[in-house]
């Protein structure tokens, strides 16, 4: 339902899969000196206002996608890139932070998308449209995984994280989230599911959270992600989209 940003310490059935030390996630550093936003730091995660806008289905249906696996059967659109190339592996390959990043020629077909992550007022880095193909709980958990956010990027600068918008509207599935036990895995009593009906914004770090999508759908899911620096400047703006003050 579009009041319920989450719910958290479900009963969870057996699964087949989990995922182990070996898992390449694991690596990822949590606990570095960057700037972290004091909105995020308990849970990781703030749910925002439900967008305010409507997005064409042209801005991202007519978009040119990439063959890009994350978190499932999907493929990416970039807006923005770390050159403005239509690209879609991390900044890194490229000798660059997550951040200042170029818009490529899809964001000339979004200026709605454009002009909302211009009017965040953060430092930017990818900003992608996902397509993901239908998949339930089992098959998502093979792809639950943290992110890279923060290679290269300078200790006395902000913590990347991501916030996504919801452009279809898909109430039954939901992005799963579980923060980290004393392993280094995802904690099953942290489990937290952001329901994904159209126009649901959030805002997830990444990196220290394990996340993936459960999408029951039958079509498929599509939704804005971006890149964003941690500064006192985005933490206020968070704030100012919360539910309670929007």
């Amino acid at each position: 339902m579009p009041g319920n940003h989450g719910t958290r310490g479900r009963n969870l059935s057996v699964m087949s899969f989990w995922p182990t030390q070996e898992h390449w996630s694991v690596k990822i550093p949590l606990h570095t000196p960057h700037y972290r936003m004091p909105s995020l730091e308990e849970t990781g995660f703030a749910p925002l206002a439900d967008a305010d806008f409507d997005v064409p289905v042209a801005e991202y249906e007519t978009l040119e996608y990439m063959d890009w696996k994350s978190g499932g059967d999907t493929n990416f659109a970039p807006l923005a890139s770390a050159d403005g190339q239509l690209d879609c592996r991390g900044f890194w390959d490229k000798g660059k932070t997550d951040k200042d990043a170029l818009w490529t020629s899809n964001a000339d077909l979004a200026p709605t998308l454009k002009q909302y992550v211009d009017g965040i007022g953060a430092n930017f880095g990818r900003v992608r449209i996902i397509k993901l193909e239908p998949q339930d709980r089992e098959q998502a958990l093979r792809s639950i995984h943290r992110d890279d956010n923060n290679r290269f990027n300078p200790d006395d600068e902000g913590w990347v994280v991501r916030t996504w918008v919801e452009l279809t509207d898909n109430p039954d599935s939901y992005m799963l989230l579980m923060d980290n036990g004393p392993d280094g895995l995802p904690d099953r009593a942290t489990e937290r599911r952001v329901p994904l009906h159209r126009g649901s914004r959030f805002i997830v770090d990444t990196q220290r959270l394990w996340h993936v999508v459960v999408h029951l759908g039958d079509q498929p899911r599509y939704a804005l992600i971006t890149s964003v620096e941690s500064t006192p400047e985005l933490d206020r703006w968070v704030e100012s989209q919360s539910p309670a003050r929007v």
